[in-house]
């Protein structure tokens, strides 16, 4: 796991980031910027189910469940990782 994660997918519990974009121009990333995930917004890594997959996020004020792969299309901002 890198020192600095660059996706949702790399941080660790308890992790907070800034979003810096969604890859894709599809319907999976149309369906997680509806979700909130879009630039500026900030995220923090709560837990991840046993395997490690789904992983548990609060955003918004709500908490969103995504799965690994998912999460890995949601690319955080370099200096935003604390």
């Amino acid at each position: 796991m890198p020192s600095q994660p660059n996706s949702l997918a790399d941080m660790r519990a308890g992790q907070s980031g800034i979003v810096a974009m969604v890859v894709g121009d599809d319907v999976l990333a149309q369906r997680l910027e509806d979700q909130g995930l879009w630039a500026g917004v900030e995220v923090k890594r709560l837990l991840h189910a046993l395997g490690g997959d789904p992983i548990l996020f609060a955003l918004h004020g709500y908490r969103l469940a995504l799965r690994r792969d998912e999460a890995a299309r949601v690319k955080l901002r370099g200096d935003s990782v604390s």
